[in-house]
């Protein structure tokens, strides 16, 4: 399902009618994302490239913002370890820099990017907790997925709170920054 999902995704941003720029600034986005998030790998559970996908789907859409989401655990998992959680990783990003472009969609506030960054840390690790729930739990229980999901709690609650630190010193600005971007690749010239 979760292989389905990316590939859904990636298919729809082929056939999307892009500029060469706008392609250029995902890739580059989601290059600053996977390198932010390999020196923060030895405090557990701290991504600083969490805040930069959500910036990303704000401003771009879900289409940018699961590209960029995506391809930031592709790409990190070179230096951190690829693995079977990988696609999972890839997906829960993905994920969150789609649904991220409906606080751009309804020009939510600061605080409310804020609170939606505290929230993505835990829906991060609660995709997580599915990989390794099915991967690594027996039986398969609603039970058994609580019992996982509690166990990671402390975990989850590093990414919110280092997403809500994130977003809160550098989202508005990173926010504004891409706004200039994206008015640049849409100047038509008569």
């Amino acid at each position: 399902m979760v292989t389905g999902c990316l590939a859904a995704f990636v298919w729809e941003y082929e056939k999307k009618n892009l500029g060469s720029k706008e392609i250029a600034l995902v890739a580059i986005l989601s290059g600053a994302s996977a390198v932010a998030r390999v020196p923060f790998a030895a405090i557990p559970s701290v991504q600083p490239c969490t805040y930069l996908i959500i910036c990303t789907g704000y401003v771009f859409g879900p289409l940018s913002g699961f590209m960029t989401g995506a391809t930031t655990a592709l790409v990190s998992n070179i230096f951190l370890g690829q693995g079977p959680w990988t696609p999972f990783q890839m997906f829960a990003w993905g994920i969150i820099g789609a649904s991220s472009s409906l606080l751009g969609h309804f020009k939510v506030g600061e605080l409310g990017l804020i609170v939606w960054g505290g929230l993505c840390g835990f829906l991060f690790g609660w995709i997580m907790n599915l990989w390794f729930w099915a991967a690594f739990i027996y039986p398969l229980t609603p039970s058994t997925f609580i019992f996982t999901c509690a166990q990671s709690f402390w975990f989850d609650t590093a990414h919110a709170v280092g997403n809500i630190i994130f977003l809160s010193a550098f989202g508005k600005r990173t926010i504004i920054i891409l706004q200039r971007y994206k008015m640049r690749f849409r100047v038509i010239f008569k």
